[in-house]
Parts: C-alpha cells; sequence; structure tokens
C-alpha cells in the first residue's frame, strides 16, 4: 500500500464540452446525467475509480458560464469552490471549436489560483478536429492560462486517449492510501442520481425553450414488497405555457420522458422501477432563494 495514489481530480469547463460523458467513460458506468444541451450538471458529484494501484477521485462540476439568474450564480460557486484543496486540476476543452468567452473566464479563474496545483489541460473531441489543426487549436486555449498546463487530446465519446489520461492524472497525485471503499463509484445516492436523470431526460426530450426552467423534486423513495422501485417525483416549470409542452398532447411527452427516465434509473439501480411523474408550476423559481434552497441550491453571501 506504499505505492497506492489517491487524487482528487477538479474537472472544469464552460458547459457541454463533455465533463460528465468524461467522468462516465472514466468509470465505465453512468453516475452523471448527460444531455446535449448545456448546464445539465448542477451539483458537484464525485466520481471514484479504484484499482489496485491507486484511487481517483473526479469532482464533476457545473459547466462556467455568464449567470443569468440566481441559479446561473449557484452553478458558478459549485464549480469554483470545487477547485479548493484538490491534487490535479483537468480544465476540459472541446477542442473541435474556437475558444469561447466562457473559456477565457476559466483561463482568469485558473490565472488566480495556486501555482503548487498541477493543471491538465485535456482538449476534448480531438476525434471533430483535423489533426493539422489540433496544433494550433490547443495553443489559442493555453493563450487564455499563464500557469503551465500539461496538455493531452481525448476523446470521451470514442475513447480515445483515456489510459494515458489516467496514466498522467495517477503520475500527478500523491501517495497515500484510499479514502473510499473500492466498489463505491459515486458519493450521490441513488435518490438524487434518479432525480438527476429524470431533469436528463426533460432535457433531452424537450424543446430549447423549456429544459433549463425545470427542476425535480423526488417525493418518494421506496423498494416494495415485489422488489420493485417506487419513485414518485414532481418535475416543476416556471410558466403555465412550459407545463402544457411538458406534458404535451394527451400526455404523450411525460410518458416518453418518464419512459427514458425509467430504462435509466433502471440501468443504474440493476431493478425494476415504477416511476410516477407530475408536473407543477413554480414561477421563476431559478431566481427564488428559498425555491432554490428547496431544491439544495444554496448560494454562499460573498465576503466583504
Amino acid at each position: 500500500m506504499n505505492d497506492f495514489r489517491t487524487g482528487y481530480i477538479a474537472i472544469i469547463g464552460r458547459p457541454n464540452v463533455g465533463k460528465s460523458t468524461l467522468v462516465n467513460a472514466l468509470l465505465g458506468q453512468k453516475i452523471a446525467a448527460v444531455s446535449p444541451k448545456p448546464q445539465t450538471t448542477r451539483k458537484r458529484q464525485l466520481g471514484i475509480l479504484t484499482t489496485d494501484n491507486y484511487q481517483l477521485v473526479f469532482v464533476d462540476t457545473p459547466g462556467i458560464h455568464h449567470a443569468r439568474h440566481k441559479l446561473g450564480e449557484f452553478l458558478n460557486q459549485e464549480a469554483q469552490e470545487s477547485l479548493e484543496g484538490v491534487d490535479v486540476i483537468l480544465w476540459l476543452v472541446d477542442v473541435s471549436v474556437k475558444p469561447m468567452e466562457e473559456d477565457k473566464q476559466i483561463g482568469s479563474l485558473l490565472n488566480k489560483l495556486p501555482r503548487r496545483t498541477p493543471l491538465v489541460l485535456a482538449a476534448n473531441k480531438m476525434d471533430l478536429i483535423p489533426a493539422e489543426a489540433l496544433t494550433a487549436r490547443l495553443e489559442a486555449y493555453q493563450a487564455s492560462v499563464k500557469k503551465e498546463a500539461m496538455v493531452i487530446s481525448i476523446s470521451a465519446v470514442q475513447n480515445q486517449n483515456l489510459d494515458q489520461l489516467i496514466e498522467l492524472l495517477v503520475s500527478l497525485s500523491p501517495a497515500r492510501p484510499p479514502e473510499f471503499d473500492e466498489e463505491q463509484v459515486t458519493d450521490s445516492y441513488e435518490r438524487d442520481i434518479a432525480a438527476d436523470l429524470i431533469r436528463e431526460a426533460c432535457l433531452n426530450k424537450l424543446r430549447d425553450e423549456v429544459p433549463h426552467g425545470v427542476g425535480v423534486r423526488v417525493d418518494e423513495f421506496s423498494e416494495r414488497e415485489n422488489g420493485m422501485l417506487y419513485i414518485a417525483a414532481t418535475v416543476f416549470v416556471e410558466r403555465d405555457s412550459q407545463k402544457g409542452i411538458l406534458i404535451g398532447e394527451s400526455g404523450r411527452m411525460m410518458k416518453a420522458i418518464g419512459s427514458a427516465a425509467r430504462q435509466e434509473i433502471e440501468e443504474m439501480g440493476g431493478r425494476k422501477v415504477f416511476l410516477e411523474l407530475r408536473v407543477k408550476v413554480l414561477k421563476d423559481w431559478r431566481n427564488d432563494e428559498n425555491a432554490l434552497q428547496r431544491f439544495g441550491y444554496k448560494i454562499k453571501k460573498k465576503k466583504r
């Protein structure tokens, strides 16, 4: 055990660069909600990868972005706080596109951090850019951060260079015993992951103007005598018009969302699930601090 390494790896990046997809790929199983729409991740979640020689604890964070409401402030706060006290910072970028303003925002944030924390710049989606354009694109991302970064190109979806990424992260992790049991893959409760998977189904099924106004509360999570898991959840939206879209004609959209979420939850837990969903309107909840707190999003007051 003297040679055993344990490292906390904070994964930071703007929305939609593939942070949760990467965590799921590294663990070889799904623990984090994924959708093509930004801001799928709303809370920090640990993904724990353990072997005989190392334990890597990945801190999956919300995407850094320009906040337009109090929920956005919470997401940015969650991401920034995840950088404190970690062993390695993994800055994930979408190398298939040029750096955006939010990438520069992250570069400025990284420049304020202690230089002693190793920084890895992981260029995701390398499969979507011609090889001859890769170097120039990487240089464009490196230009926004003064801190020296180790660079690696990967594709989380195609599983390209993920073994090399793990080797690099292990080499940067300190020698110390594991902190979690070897069979534990996340710090999140099954109930909380189920709520995220319901929201993921909403994100994947709904049109653009609705998804980010969706919040999910699990009201009941219990096992029945026949071994089936019973979940009752409420899906909240901000306007009456969104409620109609979410339910759909003759309830078709709600059924499609429920079916997709149920399949994901069953795959996660390995048991049959009965999922009951209802929809409520909670006007402008993303700007309501009391509502945010009920969903578990608590914004800390900035120190003067």
